[in-house]
């Protein structure tokens, strides 16, 4: 496997011996010798400082510079993230030492004072040693007593993962925490099964999930044992806040202590999670299965689930990534033959060579696989992004949305365990037609898994449109691209025995809720102030109309919370509907940048990503379907799809056309099936 770290230079000056800077203006040039001073990383440091001595007679290389110190990375989405670059506006040895230490800071100031000495009693049992050992590496020193916290650390193999773990973990062995590593680089629902399975205060995993090979990244799970609904899940407001003010406070990162008193973990862990997810699928499918039978008709009887499981072909890549091993192994332990990997994807390679974009949602990333499924005739095609949260399906060369994916996962799991759902306001609203079919509790969230895994304590699914599913919240309070594989491959089976196709299934789901088009139109920005203005600029001026049709209501969700919402540009209040009421299902939410259009039943949603430099615009048209006959889907599709072409282009003028943008449509001509369609 290639490398997952950079080596540094092997003869660097001290930073007192660094070169001066002939001509930066003020306060940066102060700001840039005191980093320099403060940086641990000889290789950042020479870095930064060929850039500062550059940046006094080239402008484009001072605009570059003073990027990198416009203001520190903060949590967004999904945690920290930006370019492998020295400065507090990259990912680098400094930002992710002083990130680890304001951690510690936090964690220490909430753990509870350490209790008196006990009398004399038998050892209780280390969380983490039990049912797992330890190997003898570094850390070999007593456990702290029970009240010390303990973090888990994963790592994908993206440039410098394995480095920043690493130095996380002595950061917080230095604050006196207890360290676990994980064996080896992992999927990022290993590391967020971790935290709950060994009852960790925290998690960290260093990833960068779907970026450009020039990103990494750092997401903190909370261990919190005060709420269920939490424990486990990506950290939220007021946390994030409090650990960036902690952080802010952490001194310079030269100073931070460290210690190799941290621990890494064997793969007892790994081997928990490959069992505890294929556990999961089958008892999910083995309900399924039965209440499919007790309902079949007798056609459906003679071609039930008498087929062999392993009859079914799959292909599949882990776009370079870190899935290709745990997920094969969960299928095989699952009664699944291990799906045929696209060979040269399959092993970890920072650098993605085969991909413009190591993200199954941009066009051409799944083109090998799609190949792949072709050439072997599979019956279903799956990709993982790279630190395998997300996952992506396709059936006969029809990439499916993640709204369309959701449903069925959502119909699966409430076969087998009716609960709560839940899902963001910028994914599909067929989700929210299914729980009332079903009678389930249904929650709308902000964007991200941190929100939905915190929607209600007893959920048994969650989705967000960006190819993210929790299938088995249980056991990861996150999104999981491993078990939606797994689930997503089981419903493929079972359906396969009866004579259908994922494709069958969305007709006749169609048929029930009607017909939900989804679509998306994004983008990229060099210059992430622009974002701001084109919001701004939406904002001050809402259209009154789009293609051809009056915007029936306009929600602002920067406002603030509110109960409903006042007109805006003159347009008349849109009748009571629950995403527009604060209720059970539609609680009222923080203020978020979100600015929502409405037309009657159809939307247009406007966000800047919280991961990428782009804004994204989310689409929605919703048909019912005459006499929810499956023969009417198709009529009903392509009228909910002419719709949707007119809002994209419409979207696309509101950004004003601008050229050169890295636009990805999800949509395709009336005249064909729409990937969102459900």
């Amino acid at each position: 496997m290639p490398s997952a770290s950079r080596p540094g230079p092997t003869s660097l000056p001290s930073p007192t011996s660094l070169p001066s800077p002939t001509s930066l203006p003020s306060p940066l040039a102060e700001q840039v010798e005191a980093w320099l001073n403060d940086d641990p990383d000889p290789a950042d440091r020479a870095e930064l400082a060929r850039l500062r001595d550059g940046a006094g007679h080239d402008a484009t290389l001072l605009a570059e510079l003073t990027t990198r110190f416009h203001g520190p990375l903060r949590f967004g989405t999904a945690g920290l993230r930006g370019p492998l670059r020295a400065g507090p506006a990259g990912m680098n040895t400094a930002v992710v030492r002083r990130a680890a230490a304001g951690l510690a800071t936090w964690l220490t100031s909430r753990a509870p004072p350490a209790p008196a000495p006990p009398a004399p009693a038998a050892p209780k049992p280390d969380p983490a040693t039990a049912g797992s050992s330890m190997n003898a590496a570094p850390g070999s020193a007593a456990a702290p007593n029970s009240s010390t916290a303990t973090v888990v650390v994963g790592y994908d193999a993206r440039h410098r993962s394995e480095a920043f773990a690493l130095d996380s973990a002595r950061v917080f062995a230095g604050a006196g925490l207890r360290a676990l590593v994980l064996p080896g680089p992992l999927p990022t629902p290993v590391l967020a099964f971790a935290v709950r399975r060994l009852g960790a205060d925290a998690g960290v995993m260093v990833t960068a999930s779907h970026n450009p090979a020039t990103d990494n990244g750092y997401k903190v799970y909370l261990g919190d044992a005060s709420s269920d609904a939490a424990r486990g899940a990506q950290l939220v407001a007021p946390a994030d806040r409090e650990i960036e003010g902690m952080i802010a406070a952490a001194g310079p990162a030269r100073a931070i202590p460290l210690a190799e008193t941290w621990r890494r973990l064997d793969a007892d862990v790994v081997d928990d999670y490959i069992h505890a997810a294929a556990t999961a699928g089958r008892a999910a499918t083995a309900t399924a299965t039965a209440t499919a039978t007790a309902t079949a008709t007798a056609t459906d009887l003679r071609t039930d689930v008498t087929t062999d499981p392993t009859a079914l072909t799959v292909a599949y890549t882990p776009l370079h990534g870190v899935g290709a091993g745990v997920l094969g192994a969960v299928f095989t332990a699952a009664g699944l033959a291990a799906p045929r990997v696209v060979h040269e994807q399959a092993e970890p390679d920072p650098e993605f060579p085969t991909v413009q974009w190591p993200n199954p949602e941009e066009a051409g990333a799944m083109d090998r696989v799609l190949a792949l499924g072709e050439r072997i005739d599979a019956d279903l095609v799956l990709a993982n992004d790279p630190d395998a949260d997300r996952c992506a399906v396709a059936v006969g060369g029809r990439v499916l949305s993640g709204d369309e994916v959701g449903l069925l996962l959502a119909d699966h799991v409430l076969h087998s365990c009716p609960g709560p759902v839940a899902t963001t306001i910028v994914s599909s609203s067929g989700l929210r037609a299914l729980a009332a079919e079903v009678g389930v509790p249904y929650a709308e969230t902000l964007t991200g898994f941190k929100w939905i895994m915190r929607a209600d304590a007893r959920l048994v699914f969650g989705y967000e449109e960006a190819l993210g599913y929790a299938v088995a919240p249980e056991l990861v309070r996150d999104k999981d691209g491993i078990t939606a594989a797994l689930a997503i491959a089981l419903v493929a089976a079972r359906a396969k025995q009866r004579g259908r196709t994922l494709p069958d299934l969305l007709d006749e789901l169609s048929a029930r809720l009607g017909v939900h088009l989804t679509g998306q139109r994004s983008a990229r920005f060099d210059d992430v102030t622009q974002i701001d203005e084109t919001m701004h600029r939406l904002r001050a001026q809402p259209p009154t109309s789009l293609a051809g049709r009056p915007v029936t209501a306009v929600r602002d969700l920067l406002a603030g919370p509110r109960d409903g919402d006042a007109p805006a540009g003159g347009i008349p209040p849109r009748p009571a509907r629950p995403v527009d009421r604060a209720d059970a299902a539609h609680p009222v939410l923080p203020p978020a940048d979100v600015l929502m259009l409405f037309l009657d039943e159809d939307r247009v949603i406007f966000r800047p990503s919280g991961t990428e430099p782009k804004l994204k615009v989310y689409l929605e048209t919703v048909e019912p379907v005459p006499g929810h006959a499956v023969d009417a889907v198709p009529a009903a599709r392509d009228q909910a799809a002419a719709r949707l072409l007119h809002l994209h282009t419409a979207a696309g003028n509101l950004l004003d056309g601008r050229d050169g943008d890295h636009i990805s449509p999800k949509i395709r001509s009336p005249a064909s099936p729409s990937p969102g369609t459900i």
